[in-house]
């Protein structure tokens, strides 16, 4: 049985005071809680699974140079927002961008997001500008649809106009043994994908949105379980998942939570409770059983966020 272990540690933070260079990190998600649109305009959003997986970017400015290099050299969408920061700060500065990743990418886990927001803070860190949230949404909307990474917590976010909608909160820690079904898929091309979802759809993602929201306040993680599983249900007709149905067999089998899938990716996790007594046989039990299904396996573990002091609608929280 191949199993990738979760990659946990957190990133050192930058040194303080190097002139020109400045660095910046962002975590990755293990898909979606819950993805659908709503009945208003522009009711497309989707809640955050954050998970422990980073992406750190540096960037070192280069007096001798106007241009930006990024490294490796495919990252092109985190050097177009490298050039985009510099082009609104009042100097012109050159130099190197250097993105370093552990999130698999094109799989629904929020690379392409953690990339460009590692990026904003390490471009502005390095020129001295502040990078508030709002202004890192402004950008990313000129870039392609984003993931809510760049806020420390569990948020509903309006991915195709990148716009935070509320912070719900924070939950427990959360082990996900997950497959992948293998492939990738382009987040700007799956957001052109015309949406299937029908008016009493719609409403549907409201209440499970309600659900949601109440089950993060309360720390209710079966609650939790049942509506990330309803969403992955719901999205079949978007983009099927031939592992949906063996992956719930085997969340029962083991007494999982439910099921979270990257509801525009090709990844699917049972969702486990670590602070169970019997979580070491269980995420054993569903790694093997995964294993037989789809053949490699990780475990991720979710990230808690202890000092999250707003949920609903209310002011956005600093990073």
């Amino acid at each position: 049985m191949k199993l990738s272990q979760e990659v946990v540690p957190r990133p050192r933070p930058p040194r303080q005071g190097t002139t020109g260079v400045g660095a910046g990190t962002a975590f990755g998600t293990f898909g979606e809680l819950l993805q659908g649109v709503l009945p208003e305009k522009d009711g497309d959003f989707l809640v955050t699974l954050p998970v422990a997986r980073w992406t750190r970017a540096t960037f070192r400015q280069d007096p001798g140079s106007r241009d930006v290099v990024v490294r490796p050299a495919q990252k092109t969408k985190a050097l177009r927002l490298a050039r985009l920061i510099i082009d609104e700060a009042p100097r012109p500065a050159g130099g190197l961008l250097t993105v370093n990743s552990v999130i698999p990418e094109g799989k629904g886990l929020a690379s392409s997001s953690a990339d460009l927001v590692a990026t904003a803070r390490a471009v502005g860190q390095s020129l001295n500008v502040d990078m508030p949230p709002s202004r890192i949404e402004r950008l990313l909307a000129r870039i392609e649809p984003t993931d809510g990474v760049l806020y420390p917590a569990i948020v509903a976010f309006h991915h195709r106009t990148v716009r935070l909608r509320a912070v719900l909160g924070s939950l427990p820690a959360m082990g996900v043994v997950g497959i992948d079904e293998g492939g990738s898929v382009d987040t700007v091309d799956f957001n052109r994908i015309p949406k299937p979802f029908t008016t009493a759809d719609r409403h549907a993602y409201a209440r499970l949105l309600d659900r949601l929201a109440d089950a993060i306040r309360t720390r209710d993680l079966a609650e939790v379980g049942r509506v990330a599983t309803r969403s992955a249900l719901m999205n079949q007709t978007l983009r099927y998942k031939r592992s949906l149905e063996p992956m719930r067999r085997i969340c029962r089998d083991v007494g999982g939570l439910g099921v979270a899938v990257g509801h525009s990716g090709t990844t699917l996790g049972v969702l486990l409770d670590t602070r169970d007594p019997a979580y070491t046989h269980r995420v054993t039990a569903a790694a093997r059983a995964c294993s037989e299904l789809a053949g490699g396996v990780a475990v991720y573990r979710t990230l808690s966020f202890p000092n999250t002091l707003y949920a609903g609608s209310g002011p956005r929280i600093p990073v």
